[in-house]
């Protein structure tokens, strides 16, 4: 049963947005064509093994810039909390009382012990091992066993210290930084703004979490998601079942950009009047934000995945893949197939995907970036039919003050 009016305003892009998209992707599918970046690209294999690149990017973006550490269904209750130790410091996320998203450094003011060890739950209090020195989920030290022993302080001034953070469009965003400040209009743009306000993310449910520590360079792993030129070979008997490769839409606005997959349910959809058009069913929307997340959103809930790169080691990083569902769509699914089993379902699509993006695509990484260790090619070419690509890199290299593009060798110029 295709969605209302009413459904798709409260959980997709704007209609008439899907509308357009959806008729971009079949007029390439009629023509035979894809986007067209217009030109070749020449990429530079050392930006994914450059040790001092990698320091570089680990102090500038990932140290420097606001972080999105989950979306909001990570703290679905007051009291609710999440810690995470992805950019070299300890973090505690947490829901207070009032139900705002707070944001502290996990460690105790008294000795500097880490304060709270679970990776996430819901509690009202946060009490370090090491003294029993307790803080509530606004960060205020609330507890200091045998005070009058201690000596006299001021529990005012030693609450958690509080990183800066933002929840916006359903997304949970902290600066690493305590002297850091978070600047999501320029983060997310004003396109990104005004298109995350229609998809609803606020009220996705955190269903299955997948973590792949692997031998590729950040950047590789989300130059996996950069083009479809590929699904036809190596995804012959995943992915190509239910996608068009080489078919896709292709927007960008600086730092941003937004992919849709063309997804082989349009075949059926062409056929369906344009007010039953429905974006998540034509198409996947692949959102980049800079410089290592990927968003997609579909008809039931979203893929968040995020790599991170390796401190020690440029051709190495971890990868974070989260599956959020949206209950009320995932109910009236269950009610127009009259099945109790979609929760499981869901978690079986989600592992199916993580494992696509393991096995696969990830394998292909780990394949680059043994070339790329050895030096045997000094560049690599991204076509025109692959424009994120072009665009990453154009992005990456003009946020370190680099031209956008490197000339290429003599044997690739003949």
């Amino acid at each position: 049963m295709a969605p209302n009016a009413a459904e798709r305003q409260n959980c997709h892009v704007r209609h008439e947005t899907q509308v357009e998209l959806i008729k971009n992707l079949l007029s390439h599918l009629d023509a035979g064509t894809n986007v067209d970046a217009g030109e070749i690209f020449v990429n530079n294999t050392s930006t994914y093994t450059d040790p001092e690149q990698a320091e570089r990017e680990w102090n500038e973006w990932f140290v420097g810039l606001p972080q999105l550490i989950g979306m909001s269904g990570d703290l679905p209750q007051v009291g609710s909390f999440f810690t995470n130790n992805e950019y070299g410091i300890p973090i505690l996320a947490t829901r207070d009382q009032s139900g705002c998203f707070r944001a502290f450094v996990n460690s105790c003011r008294h000795r500097g012990a880490i304060v709270e060890s679970e990776p996430r739950g819901q509690k009202r209090r946060f009490t370090c091992p090491f003294h029993s020195w307790t803080y509530d989920t606004e960060g205020a030290l609330v507890g200091l066993p045998k005070a009058e022993h201690f000596g006299d302080v001021d529990n005012e001034c030693l609450g958690l210290r509080e990183l800066p953070s933002e929840e916006r469009h359903g997304l949970l965003f902290v600066h690493p930084d305590p002297e850091g400040q978070i600047d999501l209009d320029w983060l997310l743009g004003a396109w990104f703004n005004e298109e995350f306000s229609t998809w609803g993310f606020e009220d996705l449910e955190r269903l299955t979490a997948d973590e792949y520590d692997t031998a590729c360079n950040w950047k590789l792993a989300m130059d996996t998601f950069g083009e479809t030129y590929h699904f036809n070979s190596l995804h012959s008997n995943t992915l190509a079942n239910s996608f068009h490769g080489n078919v896709q839409c292709y927007d960008e606005d600086g730092h941003l950009h937004r992919m849709i997959l063309c997804k082989r349910a349009i075949d059926e959809m062409r056929h369906l009047p344009e007010d039953e058009w429905d974006i998540t069913v034509a198409g996947l929307p692949v959102y980049w934000l800079f410089p290592n997340v990927i968003l997609m959103p579909f008809e039931i809930g979203v893929f968040l995945v995020r790599a991170l790169p390796d401190r020690n080691d440029p051709g190495r990083h971890t990868s974070k893949v989260d599956f959020y569902i949206r209950q009320a769509k995932l109910g009236q699914a269950q009610e127009n197939l009259g099945t109790a089993n979609l929760t499981e379902i869901a978690k079986e699509i989600a592992s199916t995907f993580s494992r696509i993006i393991r096995d696969e695509d990830y394998a292909m990484s780990c394949s680059q970036q043994a070339c790329a260790n050895g030096s045997a090619l000094e560049q690599t070419v991204f076509g025109r039919n692959e424009p994120a690509l072009h665009h990453y890199h154009k992005t990456y290299r003009r946020m370190l003050g680099y031209a956008d593009s490197i000339p290429p060798t003599s044997s690739q110029a003949g």
